[in-house]
């Protein structure tokens, strides 16, 4: 009898012990998640209808099924009009073809709620797509989204109590490798003291936040918007505004951001649907 406990005492220590290592060494592996964002339903034709919308996105399902991300993240603009059902149902449904192992996780952007969200357009946002902001660790990092309506709105209370949430969230001690952020407006498009505009946040909000995101270590927000590409840092972290998947506005095709998690490091590139590798490679 002593001997058979002797025995599942030793087995039960180095499935522990197993265990232990397995995680560590799944942190130490390379992965990758998959960025998408404004697919933005209805901007082809001005809202009278959506049928070049549909096309893309389910062209990048398909990639997004056959390269099988860790997750994927959708930075907001899903349609053109936030009022459509048409257009709401269509994101929905396709959306929904995303393979069910492979999560996907949204924050909202200014034509999903408004230039200046209310009460109203933040609860049909949450009937249709859930919570406005997310929170998870995955693999040794940690990732965050979160509503930047409310601070290009200036919307006092909203943005104290969303602010809070962050400094709760990022705070919190606990190790990890990075510390990854999503939001759909970019703080800045080329220098941190640039005046405000349509595509970008207001200087004050702008300085605090960064300000705020250098002294907590995290490593690199992606954002969308801008319906181009475009690359900026402050100190140590990464600005990266991704092309559209719907309607592009700049140089890049409609297309997708393929971002790749290492142990010391994160890389990333914008791919047109129709440059799409057949595989993510880690190199």
């Amino acid at each position: 009898m002593i001997l058979k406990k002797y025995i599942l005492a030793l087995v039960l220590i180095f499935t522990i012990a197993g265990t232990t290592i397995a995680q560590k060494n799944s942190q130490n592996n390379p992965w990758f998640f998959i960025q998408i964002t404004d697919p933005q339903f209805g901007m082809f034709t001005k809202n009278e209808g959506f049928e070049k919308e549909t096309v893309l996105y389910e062209k990048a399902v398909v990639s997004i099924n056959k390269l099988q991300p860790d997750f994927v993240v959708i930075t907001g603009d899903f349609v053109h009009n936030q009022n459509s059902v048409e257009q709401i149902n269509e994101f929905k449904r396709i959306t929904s073809k995303i393979n069910c192992e492979i999560s996907v996780y949204f924050v909202p952007g200014n034509h999903d709620i408004g230039q200046t969200p209310n009460k109203q357009s933040l609860k049909k946002y949450k009937i249709n797509y859930g919570k406005d902001h997310f929170s998870f660790k995955h693999k040794g990092s940690k990732l965050i989204g979160f509503n930047t309506s409310y601070i290009k709105a200036k919307q006092k209370k909203p943005e104290q109590k969303q602010f809070k949430w962050l400094n709760r969230k990022l705070e919190k001690q606990e190790e990890v490798a990075h510390t990854i952020l999503f939001c759909h407006y970019p703080f800045f498009n080329k220098t941190v003291n640039e005046p405000e505009a349509y595509s970008n946040l207001g200087i004050e909000y702008r300085k605090k936040y960064l300000s705020f995101f250098e002294e907590l270590s995290v490593d690199a927000i992606f954002n969308g918007h801008h319906h181009k590409n475009a690359l900026n840092s402050y100190g140590d972290i990464q600005l990266v505004t991704t092309s559209a998947l719907g309607k592009p506005l700049g140089d890049a095709p409609s297309g997708i951001r393929i971002v790749k998690i290492f142990s010391d490091r994160i890389k990333h590139e914008y791919f047109g649907l129709d440059e799409l590798p057949n595989s993510v490679k880690f190199d």
